[in-house]
């Protein structure tokens, strides 16, 4: 009610008052530009899941207020009262995955890496999975890709994924081609659902994953795909999809969807991902040597 009667006392302020531009400030800009970038960020948000329709809706029951304010229609405006104070609880209750969702990518971001170099960062951070699991995914991948066999990948980075692997059956078992091959393989007990990775483990099977509310995802896309980019939606995982259909390889990875890629895009992807240190004193003076041996060459 507090709510809903100060924005009908601005309305009325606006129709019936004069408006007096107040002073700004340096404080006044840089608090227009935090809120300007937030809200346009919100909006991008919102405008990739459900709650789009519903704010929709919201603004022209919004806009129908308005007009009855600015001409007195009193029923209208009584009705409004009585129940937009209780819509915004109902607002807060039917937004609830979508903001627990933003909090979530929010808690995720290193805000202030951006603006502090090297913040953050993990300088004997543990390598999380080896070459050779790189080389053995990779092969999988691509052999059911030839084949036109379904597979659902994901890879599991800093976030855990235990409400995700409890959902499977365990298998905890070293990643290799022919294992990946054999779990995906029509008509096996375990080929339906998502495999989970962890480090160079297999982790779980059969696994179910969150469906992505994004609405622009193409319509030929199936309920594999929405899993995969559900999961990259919550979590820091990559996740790698093979279509039943087409056989096509696709990656989904913080809530971005990539389609048809091919063995070196996918290689090249899970090397980023790999967090393998590099020693560079060492490679600084390997390097000054060698400019020194080219020199004593020449």
């Amino acid at each position: 009610m507090i709510i809903m009667q100060a924005f009908l006392d601005i309305f009325r302020k606006i129709t019936n008052d004069s408006i007096e531009l107040p002073k700004i400030g340096l404080t006044d800009i840089i608090e227009i530009i935090i809120i300007s970038y937030l809200l346009y960020h919100i909006m991008v948000w919102i405008k990739n899941t459900r709650a789009w329709n519903l704010i929709k809706g919201l603004a022209i029951l919004l806009g129908f207020t308005f007009v009855a304010v600015v001409f007195e229609l009193n029923t209208i405006i009584w009705l409004a009262e009585n129940t937009l104070g209780i819509g915004v609880i109902a607002i807060v209750v039917m937004f609830q995955p979508e903001l627990r969702k933003a909090l979530e990518q929010l808690g995720r971001k290193n805000i202030l890496k951006g603006f502090i170099p090297n913040f953050d960062d993990n300088k004997n951070a543990k390598e999380r999975f080896t070459d050779t699991t790189i080389s053995e995914l990779t092969k999988a991948v691509f052999a059911l890709a030839r084949t036109k066999t379904g597979a659902l990948i994901v890879i599991e980075q800093e976030t855990p994924l235990e409400d995700y692997i409890n959902t499977g059956i365990t298998i905890d078992a070293v990643v290799s081609n022919q294992l990946l091959i054999n779990i995906f393989e029509h008509n096996t007990p375990l080929h339906d659902g998502a495999v989970i990775i962890r480090g160079d483990r297999i982790v779980s099977a059969t696994c179910y994953l969150p469906l992505s509310d994004n609405m622009g995802i193409s319509k030929e896309l199936g309920t594999r795909h929405r899993a995969g980019l559900g999961v990259s939606e919550n979590t820091d995982a990559l996740t790698v999809i093979v279509s039943e259909e087409t056989g096509k390889v696709s990656i989904a990875f913080g809530g971005q969807l990539i389609r048809n890629i091919d063995s070196e895009n996918l290689k090249n992807k899970l090397i980023t991902l790999q967090n393998k240190t590099i020693d560079v004193k060492r490679f600084k003076i390997w390097k000054g040597k060698r400019k020194d041996e080219k020199e004593a060459n020449t």
